[in-house]
């Protein structure tokens, strides 16, 4: 699954399949979508090196969560699916398992785990935390400042929020199936 990297803080102005087109107030500048492989970051692939494998906390990561990941990565640069459109498509599990898997996700960004949003088009959630600003959910901690930083990286890719939070263009729902 192509990750973004970016050097720049920047504006988007358009998306063309692999290549992100940013400008900033002197260049326009295009950026290569980087592979996984480029990035030189692991992810078993073997049902052997995915037995092995376990998190930086130690823990064995579950056939469910594998299946979440897997599903995850196929979900193109640009676009955005649901938690329970990830359930349907594995046949399996809740919206909120999938959202659990999600927020302990190892290999973010690389697993692209802030493409998921709530059935309703709403933000979601990242990171632990629920909402953007007055909305925001999930305990004192919550500040808002996690989705609003997913509606960030997402407008990168060029899928736009409104002011309270909900996908401006439903045609950028993907509803792949497994």
């Amino acid at each position: 699954m192509p990750a973004i990297r970016t050097q720049m803080h920047s504006m988007k102005v358009a998306i063309n399949e692999c290549k992100i087109i940013t400008s900033t107030a002197t260049a326009i500048v295009e950026e290569e979508m980087q592979d996984l492989a480029d990035c030189k970051m692991y992810y078993p692939l073997s049902e052997n090196e995915r037995n092995a494998f376990k998190t930086c906390d130690g823990k064995r990561v579950t056939p469910h969560r594998w299946a979440v990941y897997d599903f995850t990565r196929t979900i193109p640069c640009g676009r955005v699916t649901t938690y329970k459109d990830i359930c349907v498509a594995l046949g399996r599990g809740s919206p909120r398992s999938v959202g659990s898997a999600l927020r302990n996700n190892p290999f973010a960004p690389f697993v692209p785990c802030h493409r998921i949003i709530a059935s309703n088009l709403y933000i979601g959630g990242f990171f632990g935390e629920w909402g953007t600003g007055a909305n925001a959910r999930g305990g004192q901690k919550n500040t808002g400042l996690q989705c609003n930083r997913k509606m960030d990286m997402l407008a990168k890719e060029g899928v736009e929020f409104s002011a309270d939070g909900y996908l401006a263009d439903e045609a950028l729902l993907w509803a792949g199936r497994c």
